[in-house]
């Protein structure tokens, strides 16, 4: 099986306070992994870390075999094939939806702009979203933002995708929306890391389920055995918490 990701003794600090501890973590090619833990345990870090929007201080991280280091030509590779969705949506405010799913294609890819139009109208009608193509996203709700983010990572064609908490910031009638659209994609075989509370999803979805509490993978296991059997107390406290386990 080979590895999309792969972290070996990766560390990192803010200041003196140390985010990330000694984590090793790998993810192999179409593997779907969740990642969950309480506020502050490290986990958005960690997968911040994985497209280089935070850097590590020690330990080594390759992406589709290729070393994350100071060498920005290998980090501008890898961002190229691994998509990024965010809390907060991230959108040009200035730019039409459409807009904002072509500009990446066009400037990084080289499409022409006839070919970035068709590739993000074909994935704007995948998040179910065509009939908005043409507004600013100011004029949207976010659940319909969320879905024009994922439309726009997809646009550059990734071999990854990285969520970032992409509910935390919706209100609950509009979660199901966002979360339908991930299902589906990761029914399509994508390698996916998803960092998300909604241990629903988790159940449905993932291949594997990564706790993390103080900078630590604290315990990885398939769904069922986390979620039946979890062999960390720290686990079960959390599970108690979020899903009165």
């Amino acid at each position: 099986m080979i590895n999309a990701i792969e972290l070996s003794s990766v560390s990192k600090w803010f200041g003196d306070f140390q985010v990330l501890r000694d984590v090793d973590f790998n993810v192999a090619e179409g593997e779907r992994i969740v990642i969950c833990g309480p506020s502050g345990s490290g986990k958005s870090t960690l997968i911040r870390c994985i497209n280089r929007l935070e850097e590590h201080q020690t330990g080594r991280i390759l992406v589709n075999g290729l070393e994350l280091g100071d060498d920005m030509r290998g980090v501008d590779q890898v961002r190229s094939e691994v998509g990024m969705v965010f809390q907060q949506f991230n959108l040009f405010p200035h730019l039409t939806v459409i807009e904002n799913c072509m500009l990446a294609p066009m400037q990084i890819r080289g499409l022409s702009r006839a070919d970035a139009k068709a590739r993000a109208l074909g994935l704007l009608e995948r998040v179910r979203i065509t009939d908005q193509a043409h507004k600013h996203p100011g004029q949207l709700s976010g659940g319909q933002q969320q879905r024009v983010a994922i439309a726009r990572a997809l646009c550059m064609s990734p071999r990854i995708m990285l969520f970032d908490e992409p509910t935390s910031a919706l209100d609950p009638e509009m979660i199901k929306e966002v979360l339908d659209v991930m299902v589906e994609l990761a029914g399509d075989g994508m390698t996916m890391v998803v960092v998300t509370h909604e241990m629903g999803f988790a159940r449905t979805v993932a291949d594997r389920v990564v706790f993390m509490d103080c900078g630590e993978i604290v315990e990885s296991d398939v769904p069922e055995q986390f979620f039946t059997s979890p062999r960390s107390e720290r686990t079960r406290t959390f599970l108690s918490q979020v899903i009165g386990h």
